[in-house]
């Protein structure tokens, strides 16, 4: 009897933790340009406090765009999208690497290329969007 008046009156499901809406790979996009940004101005400037600083905040960006692409593939992408996109475990895997590799150089190529796997899983995320 208690099983009863305490069971779930509707049966809800759910994409994602929240509703859809509140992932987008923007975020991580954002920070990466920061990084390249950052990158760049460093090259420009051999002040060593602006060096010091610089390095503190791309290397804070990077860790942002690495933690925005980690939610993507944690929490928005489901097992469909894997299945439908068998590459994007390396995508995203090789996404990581990039941004470790950008927040460890002052060579805004690295940025660059963070940036163009960034891109790839833009591509990826708003087709799952359509679907």
């Amino acid at each position: 009897m208690l099983s009863r008046l305490f069971a779930p009156k509707v049966k809800v499901s759910a994409h994602c933790d929240l509703p859809c809406g509140v992932y987008d790979p923007a975020q991580a996009r954002i920070e990466a340009e920061s990084v390249k940004a950052t990158q760049e101005k460093m090259a420009a400037n051999d002040d060593p406090h602006f060096q010091t600083r610089a390095t503190i905040i791309k290397e804070q960006r990077a860790e942002l765009a690495k933690h925005h692409v980690s939610v993507l593939w944690s929490d928005y992408f489901k097992p469909p999208h894997f299945e439908k996109y068998p590459e994007l475990h390396q995508l995203v895997n090789d996404t990581l690497k990039a941004l470790s590799a950008a927040k460890a150089s002052t060579d805004p190529a690295t940025g660059q290329k963070a940036l163009d796997y960034i891109a790839q899983i833009d591509k990826i995320f708003w087709e799952t969007k359509k679907a």
